[in-house]
């Protein structure tokens, strides 16, 4: 009983066969496959429904039975964490800490938002429709406040400072995730303060806020809009198995491994590159959009940016968890 490739996955995602679990459950397809056939033959007078809820109770089975290609996660555990709204995950707890300010996201929302406050809920936006040059050079004066000022020493060549908003992006970044998150808008020439957003912050501060950005970053921002990688690869959707991975090992090479194990899909869709081979570049990919610009935004990780050590050696890329990661997601698996 083979199932098409364009069919809905049997693990309940919703999503195509070919796009789920085709390639990582194959072997377990196949031997529900095989306990179907034995099935069969041992009661050639079952009927077709009987013969559907007999291979309903083997996936059942299957769907909740760990396996070593998603790191002990069951497919259905993997299921709801690739599909299941943010903050309704399983296994999964998202907190707002009380104290946000060692994450550069949050710190510039704060500054856009106290900026809008104090010009009577108007702030004037310039001529192309960004941020104040005047917001933009104390957004660049708290880079020392942060821990990527270790390897942002460079101001000219920073993604945490710059002249304009152009040229700074993270403050761009933030800026975009408000207005995606309805927090912030922007409407004859000045940016202003949504009601609701007010509302939340002048109760509770930025910790209101904090799961609507993080909700923004993770479902509806484009993580190729900064970028010139493939913009057809998306990774967005697997985002919460990079996190927990990076969290439960603290080691991005083996990420990658993790990574490329569970989606072998992912690798098939790299382009060819003459200079490296598709894990290579999804490792690059990854790097990119995940750490240096959801991860390091946040305040999450900081990435050392040496890639050469000082004899001359090519090293892997290094990365340290900070204290934010802890605070805001906590995983029971």
């Amino acid at each position: 009983m083979k199932i098409g490739r364009n069919a809905p996955c049997p693990c309940g995602s919703g999503e195509k066969y070919k796009r789920c679990c085709s390639n990582t459950t194959s072997s377990a397809r196949e031997d529900v496959q095989d306990e179907i056939a034995q099935i069969t033959a041992m009661n050639p007078n079952l009927t077709i429904d009987e013969l559907n809820l007999a291979l309903q109770s083997k996936m059942k089975q299957r769907n909740n039975h760990p396996l070593d290609a998603f790191c002990g996660l069951t497919p259905t555990q993997m299921s709801n964490w690739l599909y299941a709204p943010f903050g309704t995950v399983k296994e999964v707890t998202i907190s707002s800490p009380n104290t946000l300010n060692a994450s550069p996201v949050m710190r510039y929302l704060e500054l856009i938002i106290e900026n809008i406050l104090a010009s009577n809920g108007a702030l004037k936006a310039t001529s192309k429709g960004n941020l104040p040059t005047k917001l933009v050079k104390q957004a660049s004066e708290l880079l020392p406040e942060f821990s990527v000022e270790k390897y942002n020493r460079n101001i000219s060549i920073s993604e945490f400072a710059g002249s304009n908003e152009d040229k700074f992006n993270a403050l761009h970044y933030t800026r975009i995730l408000a207005e995606i998150a309805g927090i912030i808008v922007r409407q004859k020439g000045h940016f202003t303060l949504r009601a609701s957003a007010k509302k939340e912050y002048e109760k509770d501060g930025l910790a209101a806020l904090y799961p609507r950005m993080l909700n923004v970053a993770v479902s509806q921002f484009n993580w190729a809009y900064f970028d010139g990688w493939q913009a057809d690869l998306r990774l967005e959707q697997f985002w919460l198995f990079m996190l927990w991975r990076l969290k439960t090992h603290g080691d991005f090479p083996h990420m990658i491994d993790d990574v490329a194990t569970a989606f072998p899909d992912l690798l098939l869709q790299i382009e060819e590159d003459p200079y490296l081979s598709p894990k290579d570049k999804l490792g690059r990919i990854v790097e990119t959009r995940f750490v240096e610009r959801f991860l390091e935004y946040f305040g999450f990780v900081v990435l050392d940016p040496r890639r050469v050590s000082p004899e001359g050696t090519k090293i892997s890329p290094k990365i340290t968890l900070l204290p934010l990661l802890e605070h805001t997601f906590h995983f029971k698996v």
